[in-house]
């Protein structure tokens, strides 16, 4: 299950807001794309180590990190506390993070008092008003590691914190506006995005942004209309993304989209991703306009997940359409 829904097609509608990935985990095959390119292309290259492609032009938008606060539950300790997370934390640390859960098998609680005590997060936090909090997480371990997170700098900060893994947006999301929970680690493009579907209707203009001061700009200003508050946004980020095997990279000296784009547009290079991805603005579709990257095929996988990171590894597919924090990408 993933958090995303920056690669929908209509990403202002509240109904299209969901958690799960947004391809058809276990579908296969391949399609010619209507941008299939006429050059020699780059085929793919199999490797065990896994490197993102710099969106250098800014394709994604700003899913940075970012505690999100039920207004009533908020008080100036509590939110300087979380700011230690966010000001610790960025996408290679976050990496890492996920490896330990997902790749090494240590329990989210396990992971986040590891990276507390080596980031001293609990050093020089300021005793608040005390009380009872419940930190709500979603239903991936990623973001229970990051409840964890939370519980131990709120827990420092003088407060009785319980975790609890709720689920996806549609259900954790409510119960922050109604102070059924008092905190949740959140993604600032795409709460700000669900917020607006929810606030102005689905034909209201996308909030999100490439830059996070205008993305958490618009985001605040929602918050403000549903009685919810933030603290700062994290440099960590877990967006859409695409990745190429380190081999691939070496060969034919690509590191940005930009260089894909000039480099590898051709029949050789084979595109996977999620069934859905030749038609999103985030994907392929964005891929061609902001880059004039043209595949000389797509293949049908899933979105992030074991079958295009496979897919990349064995040589099947060029590039494939991953998650930036995953933990595949971890360094070794």
């Amino acid at each position: 299950m993933h958090r995303h829904l920056l690669m929908t097609a209509g990403t202002l509608m509240t109904a299209a807001v969901i958690l799960a990935g947004c391809g058809e985990s276990g579908s296969s095959g391949t399609e010619a794309p209507p941008s299939a390119a006429a050059g020699a292309g780059c085929a793919p290259v199999a490797g065990d180590t896994l490197v993102v492609l710099t969106d250098d032009k800014n394709l994604q938008n700003t899913d940075n990190i970012v505690p999100a606060i039920h207004k009533k539950s908020s008080s100036p300790q509590l939110i300087a506390a979380l700011d230690k997370v966010s000001a610790a934390l960025d996408t290679t640390k976050l990496i890492e993070l996920n490896k330990a859960v997902d790749v090494d098998r240590k329990s989210s609680k396990a992971a986040a008092e590891e990276f507390a005590a080596a980031n001293n997060l609990t050093a020089g936090i300021e005793k608040g008003p005390g009380g009872d909090l419940k930190v709500g997480a979603a239903n991936f371990s990623e973001n229970a590691t990051l409840g964890e997170l939370y519980k131990i700098v709120l827990t420092a900060a003088g407060y009785k914190v319980e975790v609890q893994q709720i689920g996806n947006r549609e259900l954790y999301e409510p119960a922050l506006e109604k102070g059924d929970v008092d905190v949740v680690p959140e993604y600032a493009a795409t709460l700000a995005t669900f917020l607006s579907g929810k606030v102005d209707g689905k034909g209201a203009k996308d909030p999100s942004s490439p830059q996070i001061e205008t993305t958490m700009t618009n985001l605040t200003a929602l918050g403000e209309k549903v009685g919810l508050v933030f603290g700062a946004p994290s440099a960590a980020q877990d967006q859409n993304a695409f990745a190429v095997t380190e081999a691939f990279s070496a060969k034919y000296g690509v590191k940005t989209l930009s260089e894909l784009a000039e480099k590898c547009s051709g029949a050789a290079t084979i595109l996977g991703g999620p069934a859905e991805c030749p038609q999103r603005p985030k994907c392929q579709q964005g891929l061609v306009e902001t880059y004039g990257f043209k595949a000389g095929e797509f293949s049908s996988l899933d979105a992030g997940g074991p079958l295009t990171k496979t897919g990349l590894k064995q040589g099947t597919i060029s590039v494939g359409l991953v998650f930036s924090s995953d933990a595949a990408l971890a360094a070794g």
